[in-house]
């Protein structure tokens, strides 16, 4: 949902963000602008640098800092935010490898996340005022209408890590979810879906950006789910963006056919 007036403040926008890990700079002046509602995708080869930009985005790594280096979410600066302001400021992800509470249920790893929007104290939860109480039941009414759209409610009492691979991938959307993002980072969500499972995710993920107004990054190795559901793509190569813009320029890119789709006659 690509939005071009220019009064629509970004839901997500990023400038001159790079990182230097000892003499390797694992990104380089790092660009992007998401709009609210967009469904857009970060691309490249193994070890372009797409996760470390979400870590970026995140506040799991500061970014160096330069002259004019920009991170803003909806129009509030988060630069220098830890994990947690991140979180609370409405910006949300899920993980490359999994990290679900493996021991809690699948209910309760998304009640846990919906606490990142509690607002009574813990005195109040210790003693069990009516307040307490209602945010309680609310909090759990709200856990399983996520499990439902992700079809996750009949295993609400199952430990997490007993859910097959795909289930487990589901759980995680569901969790991000949890906190109300704005803005939702989605790091390989098809990583182990069959075929199948892979359509219905496209499915979901429209649903999940009308029902829930939010705004979507994913990076994603399959090129056909990618090219499939992003209005618009951002290519990494070696920490560098070496392309942006629609599927169908992007694809036909001779600098994204090079570094990543491969180059024509290649395997022949």
């Amino acid at each position: 949902m690509i939005q071009t007036a220019t009064n629509i403040i970004p839901a997500l926008e990023a400038a001159g963000i790079s990182k230097t890990f000892g003499g390797l700079k694992a990104v380089c002046d790092f660009n992007l602008r998401l709009m609210p509602g967009d469904l857009q995708g970060l691309i490249g080869p193994n070890g372009a640098g797409k996760t470390t930009c979400f870590n970026l985005l995140t506040g799991v790594y500061q970014p160096d800092r330069n002259q004019g280096t920009r991170l803003t979410l909806g129009g509030e600066s988060i630069l220098g935010y830890k994990p947690h302001r991140v979180c609370e400021a409405g910006m949300s992800r899920t993980f490359q490898n999994i990290r679900l509470f493996g021991e809690l249920t699948v209910l309760d790893n998304v009640k846990l996340a919906c606490h990142c929007r509690v607002t009574y104290p813990m005195a109040a939860a210790v003693i069990n005022t009516p307040w307490a109480v209602g945010q309680e039941a609310a909090i759990h009414e709200r856990g399983m209408q996520l499990l439902e759209l992700f079809d996750l409610a009949d295993r609400a009492g199952e430990q997490g890590r007993n859910l097959p691979y795909g289930d487990q991938r589901r759980l995680e959307i569901a969790r991000a979810l949890a906190t109300c993002p704005k803005v939702l980072l989605l790091d390989e969500p098809a990583a182990g879906m069959n075929p199948q499972e892979k359509i219905s995710l496209a499915k979901l993920l429209h649903r999940v950006r009308q029902d829930f107004e939010v705004t979507i990054l994913l990076i994603e190795h399959d090129m056909g789910l990618v090219m499939d559901i992003c209005e618009q793509i951002t290519v990494l190569d070696y920490g560098l963006v070496i392309a942006s813009g629609p599927p169908s320029d992007v694809q036909n890119d001779p600098k994204v056919v090079a570094a990543y789709l491969g180059a024509p006659g290649e395997g022949e």
